[in-house]
Order: structure tokens, then sequence, then C-alpha cells
């Protein structure tokens, strides 16, 4: 069955923390480029700016890795976090705040994303009687207590 590309984009941004990727993406291009604006919107040049590449770089390849490796995400989600708070001391405010917001969303997004688990046949909830109650609870079944009690 050939699905068509805007199905195979849904699948494919379903199927790993791509929201939280992409705001860590967007943070780190952020942090990275204010250092390369002009001298007026800039509030520190020269050697202070190479923190903030840095940090740019190493936030774009972590929502990269959360894209391209989903199963790493936990610890992308973390780095991103720390990066981007370390980012509001060591670098402009953390792109006037607007970088460190968004790299901490991300790496939040990114660290409590869980992939989507289909639905086994097996596990399928049974389908309700229409003649029971929604109060009604379930009989009771045996169990056994581990110091001999019986119920």
């Amino acid at each position: 069955m050939l699905l068509s590309r805007r199905q195979r984009w849904r699948r494919w941004r379903r199927s790993r923390p791509f929201w939280g990727g992409l705001f860590a993406i967007l943070a780190g291009a952020w942090i990275c480029v204010l250092p390369l604006a002009p001298l007026k919107v800039m509030l520190q040049q020269g050697v202070a700016g190479i923190p903030s590449v840095l940090m740019g770089i190493v936030m774009v390849v972590l929502g990269l890795t959360a894209w391209f490796s989903p199963s790493q995400r936990a610890l992308a989600g973390v780095l991103t976090t720390l990066i981007a708070t370390a980012a509001l001391v060591l670098s402009n405010l953390g792109g006037f705040l607007i970088g460190t917001l968004l790299g901490i969303l991300g790496g939040g997004l990114m660290f409590a994303w869980q992939p989507y688990a289909a639905q086994r046949a097996g596990d399928a909830a049974p389908a309700a009687d229409p003649a029971t109650p929604r109060d009604a609870s379930p009989p009771p079944t045996p169990h056994s207590d581990p110091q001999g009690a019986q119920p």
C-alpha cells in the first residue's frame, strides 16, 4: 500500500519527539546566531561569543539526535535543558531569554515523549454490556494472602 507524502510525514513525525527536537533546534539556532549579530544588538563581543556558538551547536545536535535516534531522547532532553539553563548565564541572557525558554521547553518535551504503543488484538478492552450499570463493580476474585489469612 502506497502512502502519500503527507501520511509518511505524519507517521515519521509521530514516531519521535518531533516538537521537542524542533524547539531545541530553534533554541540552538537562536543562541548561536546572536553572537554573530551586529554590535548594536550584541551585549558582548569577542571571546565571550564562543560559548554561545558552542552551546547553540550542541543544542542543534541534541535536537537532531532526538529526531533521528528517539531512543536517546531522555539524555538529549536533560542535556538540552541543562545547556539552555547555562546559556542564561553564559550567553547574553540565553539569547535574550528566548533561546533559554525554547530550550527548556524543547528539553522537557523530549524527555516527556513516549513512543506510541499500538494496541494488540489480545489486549483490546471488551465491549461493555449495555445491561450492566456503569458503577457495578466486577465480582471479587480469589487471591492468596502471603500471611495465610483468607478474606
